[in-house]
């Protein structure tokens, strides 16, 4: 008994492994781009509608340079997929969809109120953290596949999110969130005054004049 099991034991560990999935990372690659360049595709039409909603014209600002920026990572994209010899081509991404959809849902929810463009950049700020795990990860890989100019210009991008994820966090840091708490924010109008009041009394007079004041 105990040999016909052995023996038959040993047959089964010599059976050959079949590979149902051959998929490398140069597949999982290039599904995630196709995935990135449907999220910028959508991101680029979200924005203007983020700047419509926005009150604070700093926040407005703001989200219309990362129009520019989204509508140049595109073209990138384009760039990074030829640099493997593929053609452009989008892959639906749910995670953009999703986060987009909760941003309006928040626009429409606090429209009106002193907290819109705390809510604003909140539901910014997360789209920007899934785009930068997103070219992060891109990033490292198109190095692993030694393709140093996809790794160029995927870098490129990861900065210019970072960098905007940074400008929300000073806006919210500096204006939003107070202005969220339903006050008058007093520190930002006596500030953006008196800026005002110095310029206007600087106007005509020498730079050492203005220096003494």
């Amino acid at each position: 008994m105990c040999e016909r099991e052995s023996s038959a034991q040993k047959k089964n560990d010599q059976l050959p492994i079949k590979e149902t999935n051959l998929k490398t990372l140069k597949d999982l690659f290039l599904s995630e781009l196709a995935n990135l360049y449907d999220s910028e595709h959508r991101i680029v039409k979200a924005l203007p509608k983020l700047a419509k909603a926005a009150t604070c014209t700093h926040l407005q600002a703001a989200f219309l340079s990362h129009l520019k920026e989204s509508e140049s990572h595109v073209t990138k994209l384009e760039t990074v997929f030829e640099s493997f010899d593929v053609k452009p081509h989008a892959k639906t991404c749910v995670a953009t969809i999703g986060l987009l959809e909760e941003g309006d849902q928040l626009a429409s929810e606090f429209k009106g109120s002193p907290a819109i463009n705390a809510a604003l950049i909140s539901a910014a700020q997360k789209v920007e953290h899934y785009e930068m795990a997103s070219y992060g990860c891109l990033h490292a890989w198109a190095e692993l596949l030694d393709n140093t100019e996809a790794a160029g210009l995927l870098e490129e991008i990861l900065e210019q999110e970072r960098a905007a994820n940074a400008a929300l966090k000073d806006l919210a840091l500096t204006r939003s969130n107070q202005e969220a708490l339903g006050e008058t924010d007093s520190r930002i109008s006596s500030a953006d005054e008196e800026l005002t009041e110095e310029t206007q009394h600087g106007k005509g007079r020498s730079p050492a004049e203005v220096s003494r004041h």
